[in-house]
């Protein structure tokens, strides 16, 4: 759809997480995640005023 936006490619860096139910520390590994970028075009649609 035209000027609606773009997804994106992000890079997570590894981090620490909890399992909630035994409390232990994990490592969360590294990953890529899909991210959706909105046009100029639809924020100014959704905030008008």
């Amino acid at each position: 759809i035209s000027g609606f936006g773009n997804f994106v490619v992000r890079a997570k860096r590894p981090r620490m997480g909890r399992n909630p139910q035994t409390g232990q520390e994990i490592e969360i590994s590294a990953r890529r995640v899909l991210t959706f970028r909105p046009s100029q075009v639809l924020k100014q649609a959704l905030n008008k005023e």
